[in-house]
């Protein structure tokens, strides 16, 4: 395909950054710049949506009948790049990058009418309800059961790792509807109300010390049947459809390349083991060269499948190729990003930083005083929490064996 931007290409470049340079405040900008994983704060994340909303980009991958953008693959791709490179807060997936295709592709025409507005505007949060404690990778081992009563699901069980539960005013679940035949077979897709009684839901502290995750549990939730998404016992089929775009569905290689840009700048500036500069280091420039040549290639391969999907092709497989290669190429960014930092690196310092939630059991210094620059604070927080890369949306060992399975025939 032809790499070179067309006139009407840098036309579009220039919108975006005129538009970038008028609407992200300060304040945004720091909330994207600090961040602390691919979750920003909360209330930054949704004011920006708001703004992106007014003007008709806060969903470009939908159909433009639904809220998207008429927009050319380049276009897409200048879009997550120069937001990046601006330093926007990234918008929550789970509802406008992921629910919101599953809805799209199998709702119904009333369910189509009333969620989507509403998750453009911001009106409805969506939180996910997959994983539970004995059901993570191996997710068709679920077991929260819904029981069938007349209009209604009963709803009993738990989720864990939910992220953002407290934000949300709605999650999407898959449920066990059956235990006939195969485990994949007798699961729903359901769509709850987060409001409804006899949902709780109790944070859980990281190791980043954020209560951004959650388990929720549900003690005979009444869901109605019209919050079904697809059919009853066919929820595997939505779940796999949506896991899509949550493996592979947005372009993480300009992300992925500020970040190493970001390194080389620090590394330049840092002491290494000898005194002179980080970056003069052989081991580590030979490390960082080899993360900057693989977020080269992670941008040829998005490229490709985008440019598949533009078509109306599913990118099968190759979401869990991206998945797998985004994933391990932002740890070792952020192992880079953590040396490079040196000893500051190692102080806990989250008041210095944007998390994706609250910090528990932790009292800020009195005057706000900061060891070092805010980079450096943000450098653990984003170590440790970027340990999750490899295990959420199905361990790199789950794509791997699909990989095996569907590209190689083993």
């Amino acid at each position: 395909m032809e790499f070179d931007w067309s006139a009407a290409d840098v036309a579009f470049r220039d919108e975006v950054r005129a538009f970038l340079d008028t609407n992200l405040t300060p304040e945004l900008r720091r909330a994207g710049r600090l961040a602390t994983s691919v979750y920003p704060d909360h209330e930054a994340s949704m004011a920006w949506q708001h703004i992106l909303h007014e003007r008709g980009w806060a969903a470009p991958a939908w159909p433009v009948e639904h809220g998207g953008c008429a927009w050319s693959l380049t276009q897409h791709y200048i879009f997550s790049r120069e937001s990046t490179l601006a330093g926007a807060p990234p918008l929550s997936p789970m509802g406008i990058r992921m629910v919101a295709h599953a809805i799209i592709a199998y709702g119904t025409p009333e369910q189509k009418a009333f969620y989507l507005p509403r998750i453009l505007s911001g009106e409805i949060f969506f939180c996910q309800g997959y994983s539970e404690p004995e059901a993570g990778s191996d997710l068709a081992s679920l077991t929260m059961a819904a029981v069938d009563d007349g209009d209604d699901l009963v709803c009993t069980g738990s989720k864990i790792w939910t992220t953002h539960a407290t934000e949300a005013n709605w999650i999407f679940c898959l449920v066990r509807t059956s235990r006939a035949g195969k485990k994949q077979q007798g699961i729903t897709f359901l769509l709850i109300d987060m409001t409804t009684p006899g949902i709780e839901i109790r944070p859980l502290v990281m190791t980043s010390g954020e209560q951004v995750q959650n388990q929720v549990f549900f003690d005979n939730v009444r869901v109605p049947k019209s919050n079904v998404l697809g059919q009853i016992d066919d929820g595997w089929t939505v779940a796999k459809y949506l896991l899509v775009f949550e493996r592979g569905g947005g372009a993480m290689a300009p992300y992925l390349q500020a970040m190493a840009q970001e390194v080389a700048v620090a590394a330049a500036e840092q002491p290494g083991p000898d005194g002179n500069p980080l970056l003069d280091d052989a081991s580590f420039a030979a490390r960082l060269a080899d993360a900057r040549i693989r977020s080269d290639v992670l941008e040829i391969l998005e490229y490709r499948t985008i440019s598949a999907m533009s078509r109306g092709q599913n990118p099968g497989p190759a979401a869990s190729m991206l998945k797998i290669l985004a994933t391990e190429l932002s740890q070792q960014l952020t192992e880079l990003a953590l040396e490079a930092a040196g000893p500051r690196g190692r102080v806990y310092q989250p008041h210095a930083t944007a998390p994706g939630g609250p910090i528990a059991e932790f009292v800020p210094p009195a005057d706000g005083y900061t060891s070092g620059a805010d980079w450096q604070a943000v450098a653990p927080l984003r170590y440790f929490n970027d340990r999750a890369g490899s295990i959420y949306a199905g361990s790199n060992e789950i794509q791997r064996n699909i990989l095996a399975k569907a590209a190689l025939g083993l």
